[in-house]
């Protein structure tokens, strides 16, 4: 998933994940009981959408996690206990047939929503079908549904590849080919059943559905500011055995935007709010890590911070110039812009995620060797608009790409758009002069298929909400990515065809990666410190906030 600070099946796939302290508390962190009280949470930048079916920022996933629960889930666990799918609103994990593409579930019975709608079985089909009438972003992931193809091109009324029966709440799916992601697919908000009354192929933001997790969306006000709830029934998704779905720990959460990053670190230490989503602004982290590390941390996230280039138009359609960006780009000047929470990288994999093996193959940075580049490119356009958002952060990251181009002879022009919108702008086809600029990933399952699939497969060019933004369609690697998905990570070699594919992107240079980030939990003295966590997936666990 994108950040705006910018998201296996355990026995099969073993994740190499950074270990996250656990500062003296025990590794789980589901609530033990609530406590109640009100919280107020700050954001630089609204979520994309309060949308289950169409949310992919870092914001929307950290709301969206505890409201939406799925047929599977993940852990409420610190470290690598959270990337564990166990059932959600399905009884148990799915009956797999021998050949991979038929998966057959049960959801729990006698189930209800917040508004007191009973949920169906109907409501999964439901729900993947809005995926591709709103053209979300997450519906690359789940064409591999029988008859979804047809039904996204507007051919059959429905996906001939779900069944469903409302009676005995079975559910079951066929694939087109064996997938080895698709019980981490299961548990995304992406397929979290929603009822039918939810808008099918428009946007749901202004009026949310209603929940099936412990909190309920009760009030937006885009982009100002939303408040989450206790759902009040959300007992009857526990009474039905879903035991891996956290209850909340408090009774509100307040969610503010605040544009100031230094105004919302100083709000936090003077207790006037509790947590911050964003990362304390670089100039106030050695304040807050020397004067408030009794409730501040670092911790390990799983991501990859990139310049994206369109390789479909000039000058960027030559891999030349796109391999002297490459070259010119200094990880470490970007570094000091994040205060140093930055691990320099050259590649689109992230330490953490299976398949990542380190290589660099434009040592640097050698503006010498950029400049040579471009010189034997001798490109006839050197007209480029240079796109970031407003956040404190990339704002300083588009400055700086922007003095690189200038320097390697580009007319560079800085557009800076609202991060509420950035994301949707910059994926939407029909936005003019989208050349380069800032992004990144955070990882949505640990699996090396989500940091290729959805960001570079030619699939993946959409129309609006796309992630392609380098507009990559690299026809070898397309179809390697594709034979790949049809096995598990833990066959032999798998994991090391994942790493030649990384490095056989890079060769092309569809990206200029330079990093990878720690996030910040920083909160206020009246939230308990030892029970917030930052989770590998989902960012910060909400369910997970208690009051002292």
């Amino acid at each position: 998933m994108n950040g705006l600070r910018r998201i296996f099946v355990v026995t099969v796939i073993t994740v190499v994940a950074f270990g996250i302290a656990a500062c003296g508390a025990d590794q789980k962190s589901v609530s033990t009981g609530p406590r109640g009280g009100d919280i107020t949470v700050t954001t630089t930048s609204f979520p994309d959408y309060v949308d289950p079916q169409l949310s992919y920022t870092v914001e929307g996933w950290e709301v969206l996690w505890n409201v939406y629960t799925p047929l599977l889930t993940y852990k409420h666990e610190r470290g690598k206990g959270g990337t564990e799918v166990v059932p959600g609103l399905a009884k148990d994990m799915p009956e797999i047939s021998p050949d991979g593409k038929t998966y057959r579930l049960t959801l729990r019975p006698n189930m209800k929503y917040s508004d007191g709608t009973p949920i169906k079985a109907s409501d999964f089909s439901f729900a993947i079908q809005r995926l591709f009438k709103t053209d979300s972003g997450g519906s690359v992931f789940y064409d591999v549904i029988v008859g979804a193809s047809d039904y996204a091109e507007g051919n059959a009324e429905t996906i001939s590849g779900i069944t469903t029966n409302d009676e005995t709440g079975d559910i079951t799916i066929a694939l087109t080919a064996p997938n080895g992601t698709f019980n981490n697919l299961l548990g995304l908000m992406f397929a979290a059943p929603v009822p039918p009354t939810t808008p099918l192929d428009k946007d749901a933001t202004n009026n949310p559905p209603p929940a099936s997790g412990p909190f309920m969306i009760s009030k937006v006000d885009a982009p100002r500011t939303l408040t989450m709830e206790r759902n009040p029934n959300f007992h009857t998704v526990r009474d039905a055995g879903a035991d891996e779905v956290a209850d909340a720990g408090v009774d509100k959460i307040t969610l503010v935007e605040n544009k100031n990053d230094s105004a919302q670190v100083t709000d936090i230490e003077q207790n006037k709010t509790d947590f911050m989503i964003d990362q304390p602004a670089s100039d106030r982290l050695a304040e807050v890590t020397s004067q408030y590390g009794d409730r501040f941390r670092l911790e390990e996230s799983i991501n990859t911070y990139y310049f994206f280039m369109n390789t479909q138009k000039p000058p960027f359609n030559d891999l030349r110039v796109r391999q002297a960006i490459n070259y010119a780009i200094d990880p470490e000047a970007l570094n000091r812009i994040f205060g140093g929470r930055l691990h320099p990288t050259q590649q689109i994999l992230p330490p953490g995620m299976p398949g990542y093996q380190e290589y660099e193959l434009y040592p640097g940075p050698d503006m010498n060797k950029a400049k040579q580049l471009v010189a034997e490119a001798n490109p006839a356009d050197r007209d480029i608009t240079v796109w970031t958002n407003d956040e404190p952060d990339p704002k300083r990251i588009g400055e700086y790409y922007h003095d690189v181009l200038t320097q390697l002879g580009f007319n560079a022009t800085l557009k800076v758009v609202a991060g509420d919108v950035y994301w949707t702008a910059i994926g939407n086809e029909s936005t003019p002069d989208v050349d380069t600029g800032f992004a990144d990933w955070f990882q949505d399952f640990p699996h090396p298929d989500d940091f290729f699939r959805p960001l570079l497969h030619g699939d993946s060019i959409l129309p609006t909400n796309g992630n392609n933004f380098s507009r990559a369609d690299i026809a070898a690697n397309n179809a390697k990515l594709d034979a790949l998905l049809q096995k598990q990570l833990g066959d032999g070699g798998v994991a090391g065809q994942y790493a030649a594919l990384d490095k056989s992107y890079m060769e092309q240079a569809v990206w200029a990666p330079y990093g990878n980030e720690k996030f910040a939990t920083f909160v206020s003295e009246r939230l308990d410190f030892e029970k917030a966590y930052h989770h590998l997936l989902f960012a910060q666990d909400y369910s997970a906030f208690a009051l002292k």
